[in-house]
């Protein structure tokens, strides 16, 4: 018999794919939101960005706001009981299988990242109600068929699922080439389907001077965008009311809705 442990296997192999000499967004973003799954290379960034432009701690803390009201939103009003979040991150509070979940307890919820800190996490994110199911996907955003083919095995795509692509698409370059990748991810969804994005934009020069000096500290690069190149990726869909806008300002709980330098919406798929 074979004292191969599989499990221990992959572990270490995650762990061999972890690089802790450069920052990454995932651990960026994770110090930014208090959390504790970061290193000392990103927490130095961190503290560099916050110098340069303080706001994109907000950006941080009030994007994660905005998923859980867009989700309560389409579990609560709109029946979606499906969801495909691309480039999850690092779990924190409330994340997208937990608030679907709280209203909806058999919502179904695939989540899809290929950082390995983020793999080596994903027990914390594979929980679930009993009577839904949440899984995970070691897998890239530029191979949206293969995502798509991969969460079949979890959702029924027969039926309108709502995809989730937060504070990610900055990492493609080219917009032309994120517009299609968003393309190809909704042509594989069925009528009734949405489409929920939210990105840091170059709102303020403060955001852009952030963004820069990002871009220089090693890590993979994040392209702030125009308010209209985000309205962009939702052509052809039919937007929820109040349409684009800024993450606080979209269905607030409160009037206080701090300006920041996040667009984002929720558009459904005829």
């Amino acid at each position: 018999m074979s004292d191969r442990d599989p499990q221990a296997e992959a572990a270490a192999e995650i762990r061999a794919r972890i690089d802790t000499s450069t920052p990454h967004s995932a651990r960026f973003w994770n110090y930014f939101v208090g959390g504790k799954d970061n290193y000392e290379k990103d927490r130095e960034l961190g503290d560099h960005i916050k110098g340069i432009h303080p706001g994109l701690v907000d950006v941080a803390r009030l994007s994660r706001q905005f998923l859980g009201r867009a989700v309560r939103h389409l579990a609560t009003e709109q029946g979606i009981r499906q969801f495909l979040d691309i480039g999850t991150g690092l779990p924190t509070a409330d994340n997208t299988h937990e608030v679907a979940q709280r209203v909806a307890p058999d919502s179904r919820i695939v989540y899809v990242d290929n950082d390995p800190l983020v793999l080596a996490h994903a027990r914390a994110l594979l929980t679930s109600t009993p009577e839904g199911q949440t899984s995970y996907i070691d897998a890239d955003l530029y191979s949206p068929e293969a995502i798509l083919e991969s969460a079949s095995a979890t959702l029924d795509l027969s039926r309108p699922v709502a995809l989730m692509i937060l504070n990610t698409l900055g990492h493609v370059g080219d917009y032309k080439e994120a517009r299609e990748l968003v393309s190809r991810l909704m042509a594989g969804l069925p009528s009734g389907s949405y489409l929920v994005i939210s990105d840091s934009t170059a709102t303020s020069e403060g955001m852009i001077a952030a963004s820069n000096a990002y871009n220089k500290s090693g890590a993979i690069p994040y392209h702030v965008r125009s308010v209209e190149e985000i309205g962009g990726f939702f052509d052809g869909l039919d937007l929820v009311d109040p349409g684009v806008s800024q993450v606080t300002r979209w269905r607030p709980d409160s009037e206080d809705a701090t300006p920041v330098d996040a667009y984002g919406a929720v558009a459904r798929k005829p």
